[in-house]
């Protein structure tokens, strides 16, 4: 059988841009989600700062204490909204049928996968952007370096969190124990990655934990820019971390995804 070398790869893309487009005019369809994905981390910023508002900031501190937390929830934010909905969004398509059927074809699970993710990192990237334009063009949240790259770190840290939100839809069966990996995979990550206590002033087994957590690479990459006025080795570093977790996740969600028969 003869076989077009340029039709190949187009071939073999087409499961994997079938599934994104879907998922893309799904999302579209669905106004409370994309209120979710972009609106809900928007207000939060902005309760945010009027939480923060009239707190005096310390002689020796550059920065208010907006700035300091408002810039890890830049990564914090999109990480954990994209986790949940992910996670939700996944559990549904397997209890509507959908992903039963798909499992039933010719496509490979990470290829599947990669359109899942694919989409929902898009989304992820819109969220980040419409969260860090209103932080730093309404909020006045103050930065020594680029928000530029504000905006590349929470863009991963969202894929992360869409990483591992399908790679715990893979061991859930409904909607309600999608949701009750937050506070196993989501929870403590918030209490280590440096946003309540510096992790060097963690306890030694709290502080090997926590580097062991995308989240704090996250939050020390916003750190980064938020100190120094270029991208450091640092910032590229941790920020290599956060993309390396998703990686993981999403072949581990491959590897563990298979189908359910009732």
């Amino acid at each position: 059988m003869t076989t077009h070398p340029a039709s190949a790869p187009a071939a073999r893309l087409r499961p994997y841009f079938a599934t994104t487009g879907r998922i893309l005019r799904q999302l579209r369809n669905d106004p409370r989600t994309i209120a979710m994905i972009l609106v809900v981390p928007a207000v939060l910023m902005v309760l945010l700062y009027f939480i923060y508002a009239d707190t005096p900031t310390p002689p020796s501190q550059p920065f208010t204490l907006f700035d300091r937390v408002g810039m890890s929830m830049l990564g914090i934010l999109p990480f954990v909204v994209m986790f949940l909905i992910t996670a939700i969004a996944m559990q549904r398509e397997r209890s509507s049928g959908t992903l039963e059927r798909l499992l039933t074809t010719p496509i490979a699970k990470l290829d599947l996968l990669a359109g899942y993710g694919s989409a929902f990192s898009l989304a992820a990237a819109a969220q980040a952007g419409v969260a860090c334009l209103i932080a730093f063009g309404l909020l006045d949240l103050d930065s020594a370096g680029n928000p530029g790259w504000v905006v590349l770190i929470a863009v991963v840290d969202a894929v992360c969190g869409v990483a591992l939100g399908l790679l715990a839809s893979a061991f859930a069966r409904t909607e309600f124990q999608a949701v009750q990996f937050m506070p196993v995979i989501v929870a403590p990550q918030l209490f280590l990655c440096g946003l309540l206590v510096p992790r060097g002033e963690l306890p030694g087994w709290l502080e090997a934990i926590s580097n062991v957590l995308p989240l704090s690479y996250a939050v020390d990459a916003l750190n980064q820019v938020a100190t120094h006025p270029t991208a450091t080795g640092a910032m590229w570093r941790d920020l290599a971390v956060v993309a390396g977790f998703a990686v993981v996740a999403l072949c581990l969600a491959a590897a563990t995804l298979r189908r359910r028969t009732a």
